[in-house]
Parts: C-alpha cells; sequence; structure tokens
C-alpha cells in the first residue's frame, strides 16, 4: 500500500480503516420543458404555477418524451468518456409520497440511455484518481412537500414534478471525502462545460446521495449506508467524515451495521437514520407502458459528438502544451468555464501569446481572481476587462513597465478604468532602460553602503538586497535585469 493511500485511512481504536464511497448524483437536466410534458422547468414560480396535467398524473394522460432531455444525456454521456446504449427502456418505480402524483416514478432500471465511463479528478496533493462511472439514465423528479407552511397541513408544490433529471452513478472508488468533493466538483465542471445542468446546488439542482461504507484495508466492502440529497459539496464531505466514524465506533464497539437510508443535519454536523434500505424489488420495477423503448442511431450520437465543447482536461491540456502553465495553474483556469473563457479573452487579445500567454495566467490568477475574491465579486462583474488584462501583461512582456508598476497600473485601471498603454504614457510610468541613468542609481547606492559591498562579495546572494534599494530608488522604474546585470558587473560578483 502506498503512502498517499495509507494517509486515506481513519485510526480508530482498534486499528485503521478505510472508508468505500459511491456517489448517485441527480442533476436536473438544462431544458425548457419537463422530461414527458411541455410544463415549464423555470425556477421560482408560484406553487403548482408549472403543472400540466401529465405532472399532476389525471385520468388518460400519457408521457411523451423530450427530445432535447435525451440529447442532454447523451452529451453528458460522452462527456463522461462513457457507452451510449443505442436501446434504452423505461421503467415505474413505484412507491407512495405525497408529492408523486403518479404513485409511481418513471426511471430507467435495467437498461439504462448511458453506461459506464471515467472521470479524472485532481487532488490538492497533485495526485489524480479515476472515478469509475456505472450508469447514467434519466428520471422524473418528485414535487415538493411543504411542512411549514400551515399547523396542521402539510401543502404540496408540483412545479418539480417532472422535471428530468440525469441520475450519474458512480462506482465505489472513492476513498476519501477530499476525493468525494473533488470528484463532485469535477463533475459539477464538466456538466457547466456541456451545458446540460446548471450546476447551481442552492436551487436543489444538483444533488447527491452518498453510499457510505467501512472496512479494513484489503477486507471485502462492508455493509454501506445510503445518507440522500445532501445538497452542497462542503456537507458531502461532512456527511462521510460523520457517518464513517459512526460506522467504525458501531463496529469496534462489536455491532452490526445495518443497511439502511440516512439523512445529513447540517446544522449539527451528523447523520440520522431516515428509514431502512429499501431493495429494488422493493419498488416493483415492471418496464412502462405508455412508452416504448427508445432507439437511438449511431449517427445521432456522432454527430452530438461533433458539436461538444472543448472539456476541462482537454482545455488544460492544451494551456500546458501551448503556454507552458504548470498543472496546477491550468487546473485553476478551466475549473470554472468562466474562468478559462476569461483567460482565452485575455489571450486572444494579446499581441505576442508565445511570449506572454504563461505571464497572463499568473495575472488572471493571482491579480485578478485575488482581487475579485477579497471584493467577492463575480468574474462577469470584474471592472478589469480581458483587453484591459492583456495589455498590462503585454506591456511587462515587451519590456515597457516593470512588474512592480504593472500592479500599480492594475490599481488604477480597477478603480478609474482607461486603456492601460495611454494611461503609461500620460502618467509617466514607463520603465527606465536608458543605462547611463540605471548606472548613476547604481553607483549611488554603492558609494552609500560600502559595509554591504563587503558582505555582497563574500555572499553573493546580497545582490538581490542592491537590487531592491536600486528600485527603490528609481521609483520601480528601473529595469530590473539590467540593475541585475550592472550590479554583478559592479561588484564583480
Amino acid at each position: 500500500m502506498t503512502q498517499t493511500q495509507t494517509s486515506k485511512l481513519l485510526k480508530g481504536a482498534t486499528g485503521d480503516w478505510e472508508m468505500v464511497i459511491g456517489l448517485e448524483v441527480h442533476a436536473q437536466v438544462t431544458s425548457n420543458a419537463k422530461l414527458f410534458s411541455g410544463a415549464s422547468t423555470a425556477f421560482g414560480g408560484d406553487p403548482n404555477a408549472h403543472v400540466s396535467l401529465v405532472d399532476a398524473a389525471m385520468p388518460g394522460m400519457l408521457p411523451v418524451i423530450n427530445a432535447e432531455c435525451v440529447a442532454q444525456a447523451v452529451r453528458t454521456g460522452l462527456g463522461l468518456k462513457a457507452r451510449i446504449n443505442l436501446r434504452s427502456t423505461f421503467d415505474r418505480k413505484n412507491y407512495f409520497y405525497p408529492d408523486l402524483p403518479q404513485g409511481y416514478q418513471i426511471s430507467q432500471y435495467k437498461s439504462p440511455i448511458v453506461g459506464e465511463g471515467e472521470v479524472t479528478v485532481d487532488l490538492r496533493d497533485g495526485d489524480s484518481i479515476t472515478v469509475g462511472i456505472e450508469r447514467l439514465h434519466l428520471e422524473q423528479d418528485a414535487g415538493k412537500s411543504l411542512h411549514d407552511q400551515h399547523p396542521t397541513m402539510s401543502l404540496v408544490d408540483l412545479n418539480r414534478s417532472g422535471v428530468a433529471l440525469m441520475e450519474i452513478v458512480s462506482k465505489p472508488d472513492i476513498r476519501s471525502s477530499e476525493e468525494a468533493r473533488a470528484y463532485v466538483t469535477k463533475l459539477r465542471t464538466i456538466l457547466r462545460y456541456l451545458g446540460t445542468c446548471d450546476g447551481d446546488m442552492e436551487k436543489g439542482n444538483l444533488r447527491a446521495d452518498v453510499n457510505v461504507s467501512v472496512r479494513r484495508p484489503g477486507e471485502p466492502f462492508g455493509t454501506r449506508c445510503e445518507i440522500k440529497n445532501v445538497n452542497s459539496i462542503r456537507f458531502i464531505g461532512q456527511a462521510i467524515e460523520y457517518e464513517a466514524r459512526r460506522q467504525i465506533g458501531v463496529l469496534e464497539d462489536g455491532g452490526v451495521i445495518e443497511q439502511e437510508t440516512r439523512l445529513f443535519d447540517a446544522v449539527k454536523g451528523e447523520t440520522r437514520s431516515m428509514r431502512s434500505k429499501e431493495e429494488a424489488h422493493d419498488y416493483r420495477y415492471f418496464p412502462d407502458p405508455d412508452l416504448l423503448p427508445l432507439e437511438l442511431t449511431q449517427d445521432y450520437v456522432d454527430d452530438l459528438a461533433a458539436a461538444l465543447p472543448e472539456l476541462p482536461d482537454q482545455k488544460k491540456a492544451r494551456f500546458i502544451a501551448d503556454f507552458g502553465l504548470t498543472p496546477y495553474d491550468a487546473s485553476v483556469l478551466v475549473g470554472e468555464r468562466e474562468s478559462a473563457d476569461f483567460y482565452e479573452a485575455v489571450l486572444g487579445a494579446l499581441e505576442d501569446r508565445a511570449r506572454d500567454g504563461k505571464l497572463a495566467a499568473n495575472w488572471v490568477i493571482n491579480e485578478l481572481f485575488g482581487r475579485l475574491n477579497k471584493e467577492g465579486m463575480e468574474i462577469a462583474a470584474s471592472p478589469v476587462s480581458a483587453a484591459q488584462l492583456a495589455a498590462i501583461v503585454g506591456l511587462i512582456g515587451e519590456g515597457t513597465i516593470s512588474g512592480k508598476i504593472a500592479k500599480d497600473l492594475f490599481e488604477i485601471v480597477w478603480s478609474e478604468g482607461g486603456d492601460p498603454r495611454a494611461l503609461v504614457e500620460a502618467r509617466g510610468m514607463k520603465q527606465v532602460t536608458d543605462m547611463g541613468a540605471i548606472e548613476k542609481v547604481v553607483d549611488a547606492v554603492i558609494a552609500a553602503n560600502p559595509d554591504k559591498v563587503a558582505q555582497a562579495k563574500a555572499k553573493p546572494t546580497m545582490i538581490g538586497w542592491f537590487v531592491g534599494q536600486v528600485m527603490k530608488a528609481s521609483g520601480g522604474k528601473a529595469n530590473p535585469q539590467a540593475v541585475n546585470d550592472l550590479l554583478k558587473d559592479r561588484l564583480g560578483l
């Protein structure tokens, strides 16, 4: 077992334990209409405002498949490098719940639209893991029961009833809460790049059922418990940590883990039992008699594949290959589509992409993103445009201004706006490259610090102190490379 694998083990009172985690992510399909009706999927309408006769399960109403939802599921499958099943079927999953007006959910059981795939997940320590995808199937969402609107009655809002969901089921390949959080983050990024789900967890458009079990390293899988409907990436991590510790405690006390469904209480940071876990036979699955099998052609799948956007992994590889970015910087830039688009817009405005592409990445990540985070702003609201940032980067790249002056210039553009090149001219911010002028400053600094000269000759790294003094004396306008070269010459280093 490698050191990385060992570090993921949990220490119990009687030895080490390993978590085994699988996730079922429910992603709301980006579509204007529901899966089997023409009712709107818009968020935030009045209760029961977006409900057709089909969604309300009125007698004699028949479902009609929404072709765009099918296309979105296929696009997602392609983005997950998964097998697309040209023939799939819809089944009825029977259970009673007040906000499920049909008394069953139309889902896919034995023959889903998407089969096995995989997601590559980068971790903070530089490692990466591959999480297998078991399947992706289409199904209807249920409505919503409201228990706090009336003192004696529960109310039902069917606006979500019939909204298309993709259930993306991972294999039990995840071994820590960090891996789980990174997996959901990456999955959300892929969906947002594809435009198949907006990933808005606050609206419930992306939520996860988390399956957790523990075992001694190398032993068979333990009994798992499922934590239902966790709606934030942070909560997914917290729920896994608590549930794994709970199971270890039960087992070390000589108890047995019962397979059950649990809920995560975000306020208390703990899971609690909801009901014993249903098995597939409890739902009495059978093919939906109102829906024919869904049959796709390979040409249809190929056409959708040809129109896919560049996905995060491809974009990351291109940024590294073309502009020499580090894997970490490339990962930060592709983490959100808006961030990658902004960087691409900066690249598009650069005069010398090959020279300044890496520098541009540093400025986008460190200066721009750092300032946006500090101000609590989204990238769309940035007062510094891609073209303005490209101009600042270009001025550094060509040696017109130093990095220090560039930071002052960025501050001016952030606060006041304007064309960076015109501002440099108007405010006399150009870097001094006149060797005669730089020599005078260098000579003055050396003459004023004879003790430091002796130290520098004994310890050449002291030259950095001299560079700092010269830059300070020149108001940050001296060319740092010219200063460095001159000091080496004067000090005989």
